[in-house]
């Protein structure tokens, strides 16, 4: 997937089928000149549904689809015949998407499993025909209920990327390195910061064809949980992620307190982040000889709270070793 066709933010109006209007038709035929009401049901208006789709894993296919109109339900007509049902709307979500009302801002629901169907823009009921009004006192009604109004709202979907692995680190740690060398994405690659402006997916290949998802989530600065940087466009593809892969580089100046920031800045963001299962990984380590190695792994040992390891993308360092960490650690 390219950063251009990813896309996990779209607006859009929906708007449901009204239903159809009963009929209040009275019977007549050859020598029966005043038959009893036979007016039928109007049909049920189209419902907008909104469906998971395991295949799906960007919104781009719904960029330029702004409004999404259900079919009306049809009038209800002599013969007590009943109006045929609107035809209903489906839109395929990837999973892992959030339905907001815009107007609110409040989440409506959330798309999390293949086959899921939830409506959003219910369908109006069809009105009902005079004939279930007719009574020992009313015995030829000329009356009928009308179809109940269309449902219209104005939605957001927000897309939180489902992934086993999230890559976790400032701009230019060495993330989309990482996922190009791993799996099959091909993210773009600079030496500067924020190359990375949009969350890449990769799949991993592990040994006897195992396979597990990897995002690389577009780098983390002091106060993006206050909307800094890219702020909170890419903190929310993190929520969805089983374990979290913090990757700082060797050549920090203090490992120990980037990831102290990284931490607090996803703690600001979501004090439930800090339950996921996490693991450092030092990146660049090829600049390293032995005896700095071990030097900055002491150092480590003593200072880091949890497991960590060395590895370098470019020289196809420690990465064996990291795919079997990380696969133990998704199913322990």
């Amino acid at each position: 997937m390219t950063e251009g066709n990813f896309v996990d933010y779209v607006k859009m109006h929906v708007s449901s089928g009204k239903g159809g209007q009963g009929s209040s038709h009275l019977h007549r035929e050859k020598y029966l000149a005043k038959g009893g009401p036979d007016g039928g049901d109007g049909g049920r208006g189209g419902h907008v549904i909104l469906k998971g789709n395991a295949n799906l894993w960007t919104l781009l296919h719904l960029k330029f689809k702004r409004h999404i109109r259900a079919e009306h339900g049809g009038n209800g007509s002599s013969g007590r015949s009943s109006g045929s049902d609107g035809e209903d709307q489906y839109v395929e979500v990837p999973l892992g998407t959030v339905v907001r009302d815009t107007e609110t801002n409040e989440v409506i629901f959330e798309i999390t499993e293949d086959g899921e169907e939830r409506i959003i823009a219910e369908g109006g009921k069809g009105g009902r025909g005079n004939w279930h009004f007719k009574s020992s006192t009313n015995q030829t009604p000329r009356y009928a209920q009308p179809g109940i109004p269309k449902e219209e709202k104005d939605i957001t979907l927000e897309l939180k990327l489902l992934a086993d692995v999230g890559l976790v680190g400032f701009p230019n740690a060495g993330k989309s390195t990482l996922l190009s060398v791993l799996t099959s994405a091909k993210p773009k690659i600079a030496d500067y910061e924020f190359t990375t402006l949009k969350p890449n997916l990769g799949i991993v290949k592990h040994r006897e064809f195992q396979t597990f998802v990897m995002a690389d989530i577009p780098g983390i600065i002091e106060g993006a949980a206050e909307g800094k940087g890219l702020g909170y466009y890419f903190l929310r593809h993190i929520e969805r992620n089983s374990i979290l892969l913090f990757m700082i580089p060797a050549d920090a100046e203090d490992i120990k307190k980037q990831y102290d920031i990284l931490l607090d800045e996803l703690k600001r963001y979501n004090p439930e982040m800090l339950d996921k299962e996490r693991m450092i990984a030092i990146t660049k380590c090829d600049m390293l000889d032995d005896e700095l190695k071990a030097e900055l792994k002491e150092e480590l040992d003593n200072n880091l709270p949890i497991d960590y390891m060395f590895i370098s993308s470019v020289a196809q360092q420690g990465l064996k070793e990291l795919k079997d960490r990380l696969w133990n650690m998704l199913n322990e």
